[in-house]
């Protein structure tokens, strides 16, 4: 046996990645003398810019954008106390139909044999014991979160570790629930629209197939706080206007299906390390 601390890697597209789906195991695993690693793949250049200004829009300069998300991922760093960065800096693709998804050097153009034999360089560095990605379709359908998955997979192949292997998730029944936080939180008392609330329903997996359920109460207001370091991303002043105590019950469990393990540890498990430790 050797002295290395355990160790959880958690493989994200972009800047604030971190923090919706995996910010509250990245502080609970910190705080329990767990190694952290953060493996950000992109830019976040196809974020919003200052004043919310979007891609392709006057005034939106990508490389400037991409400099404000890398100051803002090194500060949600700070707070979830995650132990290790590393970014990988491909472009960010955008979402899938934009023409930067055809552009050169965009994470999405990238061949998945180079993104991933990047990726196992770091995985035999820090030689995880648990490791954290999307599943194959990117949670919803966002090319760099697909390819994110593709070269984790891929990487985890070329290496002779034997990591236990989660893609996130969401429960249908949380949801719901969110369906019902997002009206009550929504613009102006508007309706939402019935077909964002269809597609809505139709992410994550039903309760029973959820492998995984890590309770992060504990810390959601690091997790909140995470996510309000990247404050410029229009998209998080959602989740901000619930406050610290709205968010925490929302978001306090994070849930996950595993899909490698050699522990034999019974499922459905409430610990990323049952089995390990």
């Amino acid at each position: 046996m050797n002295d290395r601390p355990l160790t959880l890697m958690a493989v994200h597209a972009h800047p604030d990645d971190e923090a919706t789906g995996t910010g509250g195991v990245l502080a609970r695993y910190a705080s329990e003398g767990m190694r952290t690693v953060l493996v950000t793949c992109t830019d976040g250049g196809c974020g919003d810019g200052p004043q919310g200004v979007k891609p392709g829009d006057p005034g939106h300069d990508p490389a400037a954008v991409a400099l404000m998300r890398r100051e803002e991922l090194e500060a949600s760093c700070e707070v979830l106390k995650i132990g290790h960065l590393e970014t990988l800096d491909y472009a960010d693709s955008g979402m899938m139909g934009w023409p930067t998804n055809e552009a050169p050097g965009s994470f999405w153009q990238t061949p998945v044999e180079e993104g991933a034999a990047r990726l196992a360089e770091l995985m035999r560095r820090y030689q995880p014991d648990v490791v954290v990605t999307y599943d194959e379709n990117g949670f919803y359908g966002h090319p760099d979160h697909i390819q994110a998955n593709r070269i984790t997979m891929a990487a985890l192949e070329t290496t002779a570790l034997t990591p236990k292997v989660y893609w996130t998730t969401a429960p249908r029944s949380m949801m719901q629930r969110f369906g019902e936080v997002m009206r009550e939180f929504g613009a102006d008392g508007q309706e939402p629209d019935p077909a964002e609330t269809a597609a809505m329903a139709e992410i994550g997996l039903p309760d029973e197939e959820i492998t995984t359920w890590v309770d992060t109460a504990a810390f959601g207001a690091q997790k909140y706080d995470a996510l309000a370091a990247h404050a410029s991303q229009g998209e998080n002043i959602f989740f901000l206007k619930m406050g610290r105590e709205k968010f925490t019950e929302l978001m306090g469990v994070e849930t996950f299906v595993r899909v490698q393990d050699t522990t034999g540890a019974a499922v459905p498990e409430n610990d990323l390390f049952a089995g390990l430790r």
